[in-house]
């Protein structure tokens, strides 16, 4: 997912940069608010699996502390990695949404731009 949106973000804004008609203009938009879309619903997604392994790891931990089991531990620390993982991608599905919407108000911009120098 990293890879495909960074490739995405990438090659929407050289496509915005030479876009030169409004029609060129209207697809990279049309395809962009979809790709915005998706994109939401995949935060949304990663937040919430986020949170609940958060709670596991919080159920887990004071387990932990009642029982004292090495088998808890083990858990534990599995937990803690794959929470890390977890963190770190919703920290960039995050940050990469907030670009797009950065890239959008630069579409609309374009647009502008486009729709004066057809007068």
């Amino acid at each position: 997912m990293t890879e495909y949106l960074t490739a995405y973000m990438k090659s929407t804004e050289e496509r915005l940069s030479k876009c030169s008609t409004i029609e060129e203009w209207q697809k990279i938009f049309g395809e962009h608010k979809d790709k915005i879309a998706f994109m939401q619903h995949e935060r949304i997604v990663h937040f919430l699996v986020t949170m609940m392994f958060a709670l596991i790891l919080t159920i887990l931990i004071c387990t932990l502390l009642f029982t004292q089991n090495l088998a808890v531990l083990v858990l534990v620390t599995i937990m803690v990695v794959l929470i890390a993982f977890y963190i770190k991608h919703y920290y960039f599905l995050e940050n990469t949404v907030q670009k797009m919407y950065k890239v959008y108000d630069a579409m609309l911009l374009k647009k502008e731009e486009l729709l004066r120098s057809a007068e």
